[in-house]
């Protein structure tokens, strides 16, 4: 019979033996294990390089109504500020900014970068961030539009030049200081409007035509601005040569500084493939390695639309005084002396938005963008309501007036910003490819723009008043009267137009007064202390009334 006792005595003893074989058995099984299936723990684990973007949206979901509004504002942030990275499929080494298929030798690292011809960052936010993740960008960030057509820019007259030898800094594409995107929902909504009018002008004008059988000339005005004018004939063709400030297609483009892009949705699909190597999928089509990097579909058309309803959501800019009574007093009168000169001409202070109601896709994107009959119904945000505030206040047909301080159009600004050495070509397929006018620009937004220096298309200015000052051209008159004006004159249209930034981010008004509420808090203040002093003087009163009346009927005694 086994002495138990005995046994586990004799075990007891050999414990710690017992322990480290036990031990080693484990370390060399999860060893073992861990071997055996290394490949596919490694591609579904955490660690190591990983893509900046964790998942992609579909816009089918979003068409079914399975996505909020936060959520898809939260996704547009995140895209806003991803740095992409290859895993992303940022890069494209065998496509230029403007190809879908192969148009220039693979360019992988050291290459995969030029600061001239693109990709050229990594990140939206890069480029846009003063003063806040939107806004616009210093000097540093200038990129340099229509460069992208050549596959990698050296200066060398070689291969990546298009072996044109005569290549230059200037000649190469046109360089642009990049300007933020705060209340740009409301900006695209303004162009859609307008032209919607345009286009009711042109087609009412061709049926005249048609009815009278004589040519019938429509001036086109929109929300008080006069861009030209048209004659129908009766055999429905239309005279274009007095069109003025607008594209012969009367679509007005709000983005970019030469107005060449319709929407926000053109400008992120463009963007993201020219500067990231980003390409997106209704761009480049599902499915297609286009740029030659082993990645497809690299941004859906649910990204795009998150992008695009990111941006259209950010605030519009506002106005913040100053809390100094005299700077305060020369700000005012400052905007006196600015719409006395002329300079609301084109930097009109408000125009009229009739309808509020950002929708997703626009009506009017080009080939190769997301389109109204690509979608179930449009994605529609009140700009009014929704997204993070602060919102402009309607009016009370529910419309709403849009203080951006420009007329959507472009103008001639004189010999001083004639700096281009070519025309900046309109990004429309199988449009007019000769460029727009050198000396041609769109009118500047003035909203926000005192916060985001330096100034005009290309930073050259550091300040406002030499922005002025550059001015010519349709703008001459304007800028002689700035220049005869007295210095405090000058300095209070600088202090006025200093007023217009972009709001902080916890800002609940778009306008911002310390000097008018500290008039008011002097004011309650003077009440309250009139109330307190009128309490304690009563107090006072009934108390020495008090007094009296009990000396009068207990008379001191003599001594």
């Amino acid at each position: 019979m086994i002495n138990l006792y005995y046994v586990c005595h004799e075990i007891s003893k050999c414990r710690p033996v017992i322990l480290l074989i036990v031990l080693s058995l484990t370390i060399l099984t999860i060893n073992c294990s861990s071997n055996i299936n290394e490949p596919d723990d490694i591609k579904k684990s955490p660690i190591g390089d990983q893509p900046t973007l964790g998942q992609h949206i579909s816009q089918l979901s979003i068409d079914n109504g399975n996505v909020e509004l936060d959520s898809l504002i939260d996704h547009g942030s995140l895209l806003f500020s991803a740095q992409f990275n290859s895993l992303d499929g940022a890069g494209r080494p065998e496509t230029t900014g403007v190809g879908d298929s192969p148009f220039r030798s693979p360019r992988l690292i050291p290459d995969n970068f030029n600061r001239i011809s693109g990709p050229d960052a990594n990140a939206c936010v890069a480029c846009h961030n003063v003063p806040l993740v939107g806004g616009g960008g210093d000097n540093v960030t200038n990129v340099f539009v229509d460069a992208e057509v050549h596959p990698f820019v050296n200066f060398d007259g070689g291969e990546g030049d298009g072996f044109d030898k005569t290549l230059t800094l200037k000649t190469v594409g046109v360089e642009r200081n990049s300007v933020g995107i705060f209340g740009a929902g409301f900006i695209e909504m303004l162009a859609r409007e307008m032209t919607f009018d345009l286009h009711k002008i042109r087609d009412d004008a061709v049926n005249k035509a048609r009815e009278s059988g004589s040519e019938i000339e429509a001036s086109l005005i929109t929300k008080d601005v006069d861009f030209g004018r048209i004659i129908a004939r009766p055999d429905g063709t239309i005279n274009i040569s007095f069109i003025d400030g607008v594209d012969d297609d009367l679509i007005i483009k709000p983005f970019q500084q030469k107005g060449v892009i319709v929407s926000l949705r053109e400008f992120a699909v463009k963007a993201t493939n020219n500067h990231h190597g980003m390409q997106a999928s209704e761009r480049f089509r599902d499915g297609v390695d286009a740029d030659g990097d082993g990645m497809a579909d690299e941004l859906t058309r649910g990204d795009i639309t998150a992008l695009v309803v990111f941006m259209a959501t950010l605030p519009a800019p506002g106005s913040i005084m100053s809390a100094d009574p005299y700077v305060r007093a020369a700000s005012i009168t400052g905007e006196t002396i600015f719409n006395e000169i002329g300079c609301n001409t084109c930097h009109k202070p408000y125009l009229r938005l009739d309808n509020p109601i950002f929708t997703e896709p626009n009506p009017f994107n080009p080939a190769g963008k997301l389109k109204l009959s690509d979608v179930s119904a449009p994605f529609a945000i009140d700009l009014m309501k929704e997204g993070p505030g602060p919102f402009l206040n309607p009016d009370a047909t529910g419309g709403v007036l849009v203080p951006a301080f420009t007329d959507l159009k472009r103008h001639d600004m004189g010999p001083a910003l004639d700096t281009d050495e070519i025309r900046q070509k309109r990004q429309i397929p199988g449009g007019d490819q000769e460029g727009i006018l050198t000396e041609e620009w769109l009118t500047r937004k003035l909203w926000g723009v005192a916060s985001e220096p330096p100034f005009l298309h290309h930073g050259r200015a550091t300040l406002i008043s030499e922005a002025i000052l550059l001015h010519g051209g349709e703008a001459e008159e304007q800028r002689l009267a700035f220049q005869n004006l007295s210095k405090y004159d000058q300095a209070a249209v600088v202090e006025f137009i200093k007023t217009l930034q972009i709001l902080p981010e916890d800002a609940n008004s778009t306008i911002i007064d310390p000097g008018s509420s500290s008039k008011k808090l002097k004011k309650a203040g003077s009440v309250t202390l009139s109330i307190i002093g009128g309490i304690l003087g009563g107090i006072f009163l009934v108390v020495t009334i008090t007094v009296g009346l009990i000396l009068y009927r207990n008379p001191a005694r003599k001594i």
